[in-house]
């Protein structure tokens, strides 16, 4: 089964535990801490990966997780790293939350991306000695691990894309000029899943996506066209197919011209090569008015071609045609790459706080990154962790803060609801 898009939750693995442990051999006069610190959560990793080429595994299987990091041990021994799951998705996936902003494009077979970072584990209490405090009784416990709830949307790598209105004679042009072996019938709609296929063009391979035929309104969800529309993004070249049998090839053209520029992302500015399809037996004077028909419509840079799959007339002239604006294509992306690996890096001048104070119903509520992230190592149960945290926040400035907008001891502090203890 074909399955372009799909919804999955992703869940790093959290941080060990650190420990509190001191060491008890008769022979060690005032053993000290040896507690040791957790290990790190395994990361979430995908990887684009040819040998995939649906999301189908994904329909019954949306939830993602790697393993968390063991505790740490005493003699300063540390937890055991958590294992990190890799998952190969197919080259051209877009991984977005669901909100729509874009992590990632595996846009290049073998591209790796964390998508969701493992915790870090706990420092042990080992970690904590210092001349003034020889006996530490803190443990941090392990961060948690990134959760994202994220949508994979596939959008076929190709360089040529095929279009036209049901019955056009995608399918079977694909599977004449390459290894396809696409659905064909003499019937529209019968292809309901793109298909990909590897074409020979003056011995340079060029990959060919057949999209299932369109029809007017695709662009708002009539028909298929709607769903499969995105994989005509990332081609470079349009192969735009007429049935030369169609009552009007001007008005068939145009339709297929208006649901591409209605779509979300205009593309029916995309090269295009135009072609006639099934003119065997043909009249050669029909076929010229036909063709001239086209080009008073095509964009001036399109080419117009008449071709047969069935007889195999013209259809060397319309792959020639195809190559030659696919190399004009790559050149023009290639110098526009150049202009942009020369322009400046624009840099952005945030005004972000590292922390603030709130004042809350039950007393105060903190906030920052900095020191969220303590707060996530932080024990509150135990009451020399929360020592620590205190220590943390005098350090920053937040009890100073706390002072100024005149807390009192039956006031509550809050860290971003990971934790409460009394100031």
């Amino acid at each position: 089964m074909f399955v372009d898009k799909v919804k999955v939750s992703v869940k790093a693995g959290d941080g060990g535990n650190g420990v509190v442990s001191f060491r008890h051999e008769i022979y060690v006069d005032r053993g000290g801490p040896d507690g040791g610190d957790g290990g790190d959560g395994g990361n979430v990793v995908f990887v684009a990966s040819r040998n995939q080429n649906t999301l189908a595994a994904f329909r019954f299987q949306r939830r993602i997780e790697a393993t968390a990091g063991a505790a740490g041990f005493k003699q300063k021994m540390h937890g055991k790293q958590g294992e990190h799951r890799v998952v190969d998705l197919p080259v051209g996936t877009i991984i977005s939350t669901l909100d729509g902003t874009q992590l990632a494009d595996l846009s290049e077979e073998g591209k790796r991306v964390v998508i969701a970072q493992g915790g870090k584990g706990g420092f042990g209490n080992a970690h904590f000695t210092s001349s003034t405090r020889q006996t530490p009784r803190i443990a941090e416990k392990g961060e948690p691990g990134e959760e994202l709830e994220l949508q994979l949307e596939l959008k076929m790598i190709a360089e040529v894309g095929l279009v036209g209105l049901p019955n056009a004679g995608k399918s079977t042009l694909l599977s004449v000029v390459s290894n396809a072996k696409p659905e064909i019938a003499d019937y529209p709609f019968t292809t309901l899943t793109p298909n990909l296929g590897v074409v020979d063009i003056n011995g340079e391979s060029l990959i060919v996506a057949d999209i299932p035929g369109l029809i007017e309104g695709a662009s708002e969800g009539k028909g298929l066209g709607d769903d499969f529309l995105r994989h005509v993004e990332r081609t470079q070249v349009l192969l735009h197919l007429v049935d030369v049998y169609n009552n009007s090839v001007t008005e068939a053209y145009q339709t297929i011209q208006s649901e591409l520029a209605a779509y979300k992302v205009d593309l029916s500015g995309k090269p295009q090569v135009v072609a006639l399809t099934k003119i065997e037996g043909l009249d050669k004077d029909i076929l010229e008015d036909r063709l001239e028909e086209l080009k008073k419509i095509t964009p001036k840079d399109a080419t117009v071609v008449g071709f047969s799959a069935k007889s195999g007339e013209g259809r060397e002239q319309l792959l020639r045609e195809v190559h030659k604006m696919v190399i004009k294509q790559r050149k023009r992306v290639e110098e526009q790459t150049e202009e942009e690996d020369n322009s400046l890096p624009v840099l952005k001048l945030t005004n972000e706080q590292p922390w603030r104070v709130t004042k809350a119903d039950y007393g105060f509520l903190v906030t920052g990154a900095k020191i969220e992230r303590f707060a996530k190592r932080t024990d509150f149960d135990d009451f020399h962790s929360v020592q620590r945290i205190r220590d943390i926040m005098k350090k920053m400035g937040i009890m100073h803060e706390l002072r100024r907008q005149n807390a009192k001891a039956e006031d509550k502090i809050n860290i971003h609801g990971l934790g409460t203890f009394d100031y």
